[in-house]
């Protein structure tokens, strides 16, 4: 058959090879992750977070949460920076003013819903204060990412929706 030698080689080019293709990728990975979702928001394995109202709950790796921390970034920090809410500042995006919105905002779906068609916090009619989050530019997943991002951050973020924000 073949020489042990060439066996040798042949079977450590693989493993060289393998080994070409896993390390760039893993570090693209780690690369896309922001470093306030590592530190702030504690995330480096799956989390998983409130679905809906019935108990079902959907994970998150820290790279989705890092997208929809980059969307908060690019479409929402100016009236939100910190989970704070410019317009009202009465009412922020923690924890606590999420669950006590009407209907409460506090679960993956119900912020896609406010997000989808944003409603004043008694939910009583349109806001125009916040943007309406279309399908034709923001498709389920990245909204997911976001409201991900929201809920995480209200969640463990220090600071997050009160006036003592300082990250």
């Amino acid at each position: 058959m073949f020489p042990r030698g060439f066996l040798v080689s042949f079977l450590l080019a693989i493993l060289v090879a393998g080994l070409w293709f896993i390390l760039p990728n893993a570090a693209v990975e780690a690369a896309d992750i922001d470093p306030y979702v590592l530190r702030y928001l504690r995330v480096k394995e799956p989390v998983e977070l409130p679905l809906d109202g019935q108990g079902h709950v959907k994970q998150f790796t820290a790279q989705e949460l890092s997208r929809g921390k980059r969307f908060f970034e690019q479409n929402c920090i100016n009236c939100h920076v910190g989970g704070t809410t410019l317009p009202d500042p009465r009412v922020s995006l923690s924890l606590s003013d999420l669950a006590g919105a009407t209907p409460p905002r506090d679960n993956i779906n119900s912020l896609v819903a406010y997000m989808r068609k944003p409603m004043v916090y008694d939910g009583s009619e349109p806001s125009f204060w916040c943007r309406e989050v279309p399908a034709s530019w923001l498709k389920q997943k990245e909204v997911e990412n976001l409201a991900a991002f929201l809920l995480r951050a209200a969640q463990t973020a220090p600071g997050w929706g009160t006036e003592k924000f300082d990250q």
